[in-house]
């Protein structure tokens, strides 16, 4: 056994990000490692334990390792937690004497809900802004279901085995969830059910509950109970970053323990017209789980702008007010309120003229949104006679349908990865085959450009045997992974490649970096054509790491097209996390660097005579689009139904104007200096 006395010199201690970093390094270790705090321990592999030990800044931890890598493990950590964990330039600005404010260091808390502020009418609740929108409906408040755990005792094998059956099935549904989200275009959002998955797979967690059954407790019952403890202490610790983990906490076990007592089905029967939902708060499986069909917006009593289920609303355009206070959950069901998500507020019962006024800033919206479905169909060509190609992003082919009925020239972007998602073993060539066709088919000869399995330490799947990685977004993943997994790629390209016969596909590798990458991919598709005795199919790989875009003359004598991932793009070239409750913010695709290595993409490409689309937020971003154009993207792939409004607002600019922009905003300093600009 081999331990060590470190002090944490983190501004805020060993909270939320830098304990995820020192969880991830651990877990790359065999051997058992505790962290010790006072007279508090924890597993140094389980996020929630290490949460609860309530390290401030400048407190001195042991960690002790014991196993047969323990040398290597001791020497990691304690190298990491001298680097900062992540947060090394916050540290050497407290060294240097900096005063941080509070919203650098962490999520600022939103005021407490005032109930009846002097200067609003008597028929309105202040909240907080959850998500932009006017709805106007009737109140339905939607409670869950209170389940009561049965004292029954089984055995302990019997418990045992419902209890591991139960969070087997709740991954399964949390991955459906994600796989719902990424098909709506809201990756980063959708990486919000990665932390739930965690959540299910902690080690510390798992061992309290068993511990509980070996002491004749119900599995319900223990897990039940082991839950609110670890909640509790994580959400006692007054952090607004913590806090939110207690409420994923609450929301996963939630989820086991519904199955654990048997409950199936929804939790509450919505009524057969739309309601405007009102809740103590929602989760985040909640909000991603509202019908549209029947949800106009929600209010919520508690929560606030940055908690998870507000950034999901915003994510699927659903009006939401959060943080409203009591008042709102004492209003009857079937009341008539206008949600204001704009401005945080509810009105209740409101009177002809305030219906009015919320109906006229409704319907001025939806008549641009009209107008833009009414020329859905026609093309994106600039005022002075220049075409950009407006495609779709989708997931499946319900999307495909949807997509050309928004007037979408092809799909920019086909995700393959919810082929590969909920399930025990990797679809078979014939699965896959039958789902590309059906896509192909229903785009009717328009293009559709197919990405090939885009997982790996990030995004884990369970039949593939993967090393836990301390930084999974620059290890195996992409191309990478695919590459060291042969035939899982090859019955891949088999399926795709025999697809191509019933439409017009094409191929885009995910991740590339390195020109070896893309000839041994592109080797492997010319051998499986020959196999099958079927033509190549255009081929063409995502700029999605800044080697690749400051290779893009390399690249371009080689592929047939390029398509920017400006998530990933922004990402890597910003060194910023898009998830990172400090960064986020900061992380903007119109920064004059993610802007010049688009521009030199764009360039090489079409000096050899090849195009360049992009796929990613940037492409539907109102303010991004006139620059994107500018720079000479020749397509923009975004969510079905942003096709219609992107279309239009291309038909508002002028091609020669757009150039100029663009060079303007290559000569900027900042993010905020090119959206100024435009």
């Amino acid at each position: 056994m081999k331990q060590q006395e470190i002090v944490i010199q983190n501004p805020t201690g060993l909270h939320a990000r830098p304990a995820k970093v020192f969880v991830n390094i651990a877990k790359g270790f065999q051997a058992d490692i505790r962290l010790f705090h006072g007279e508090k321990k924890a597993n140094a592999k389980s996020l929630i334990s290490l949460l609860t030990l309530g390290v401030e800044s400048g407190s001195t931890i042991r960690i002790e390792v014991n196993g047969e890598d323990e040398d290597a493990a001791l020497a990691a950590l304690a190298q990491a937690v001298e680097s900062g964990l992540g947060e090394e330039e916050l540290i050497e600005r407290v060294a240097a004497g900096a005063e941080l404010a509070p919203e650098a260091i962490a999520p600022e808390k939103p005021e407490p809900p005032q109930t009846e502020p002097a200067a609003l009418p008597a028929n309105t609740i202040k909240g907080v802004s959850g998500a932009p929108g006017i709805a106007i409906g009737p109140i339905y408040h939607l409670k869950r279901t209170e389940i009561k755990v049965e004292e029954t005792f089984e055995g302990e094998s019997a418990e045992k085995n419902q209890l591991q059956a139960a969070i087997e099935q709740a991954k399964g549904h949390v991955a459906r969830l994600h796989a719902q989200m990424l098909a709506q275009n809201v990756g980063s959002e959708a990486a919000i059910f990665d932390v739930h998955l965690e959540l299910l797979d902690d080690v510390e967690l798992l061992d309290a509950v068993l511990a509980k059954i070996n002491q004749r407790q119900s599995a319900a019952l223990a897990w039940q109970s082991t839950i609110d403890e670890r909640a509790r202490l994580v959400a006692g610790l007054d952090d607004p970053l913590l806090a939110a983990r207690a409420a994923d906490l609450h929301d996963v076990g939630y989820r086991v323990l519904r199955i654990l007592a048997g409950v199936t089905g929804d939790s509450a029967q919505f009524p057969n017209h739309p309601v405007i939902v009102v809740a103590d708060d929602l989760s985040p499986s909640d909000t991603a789980s509202l019908d549209r069909d029947k949800v106009l917006g929600f209010c919520t009593a508690s929560g606030g702008p940055t908690a998870h289920t507000a950034i999901i609303a915003r994510a699927l355009s659903l009006p939401a007010v959060v943080s409203a206070g009591e008042r709102a959950l004492a209003l009857d069901d079937n009341l008539t309120v206008i949600l204001n998500g704009d401005a945080g507020l509810l009105i209740i019962e409101p009177g002809e003229d305030e219906i009015a006024e919320a109906k006229s800033m409704q319907q001025a919206g939806q008549k641009l949104r009209h107008e833009a479905q009414q020329a859905a169909g026609a093309p994106a060509i600039t005022l002075d006679g220049h075409r950009v190609e407006i495609a779709a992003n989708i997931g499946g082919a319900p999307e495909a349908r949807e997509a050309l009925k928004s007037g979408a020239e092809g799909v920019g972007l086909l995700r393959t990865e919810f082929l590969f998602l909920e399930r025990k073993q990797p679809p078979s060539e014939d699965e896959q085959f039958a789902v590309y066709r059906e896509i192909a088919e229903a785009m009717q000869n328009a293009p559709v450009i197919v990405r090939t399995l885009d997982v790996g330490g990030d995004k884990p799947l369970p039949y593939i045997e993967m090393s836990e990685e301390v930084n999974p977004f620059l290890g195996v993943r992409g191309i990478r992974l695919c590459l060291t997994r042969p035939a899982l790629f090859r019955e891949q390209l088999r399926a795709v490649l025999r697809a191509t016969q019933h439409g017009t596909l094409r191929i885009m590798f995910p991740m590339v970096a390195d020109l070896t990458e893309w000839l041994e991919a592109r080797a492997l598709v010319d051998e499986i054509c020959i196999e099958l005795g079927v033509s190549s199919v255009e081929i063409g790989i995502m700029i999605e790491v800044p080697s690749a875009a400051l290779m893009a003359d390399v690249f371009a004598q080689h592929v047939d097209f390029f398509s920017v991932g400006t998530n990933d793009l922004t990402q890597y070239t910003l060194a910023m996390d898009r998830m990172h409750p400090q960064l986020a913010g900061k992380s903007d695709g119109l920064h004059p660097a993610v802007l010049r290595l688009i521009d030199q993409t764009t360039r090489a490409a079409h000096a050899a005579g090849k195009w360049v689309g992009v796929c990613g937020e940037l492409g539907a971003d109102p303010q991004a689009i006139p620059i994107l154009v500018g720079l000479g993207v020749d397509e923009l792939s975004v969510t079905v139904p942003a096709v219609p409004t992107v279309k239009a607002l291309v038909r508002t600019l002028n091609y020669s104007e757009t150039q100029a922009l663009a060079r303007k905003a290559l000569a900027c300093a900042r993010a905020s200096d090119v959206r100024q600009l435009v």
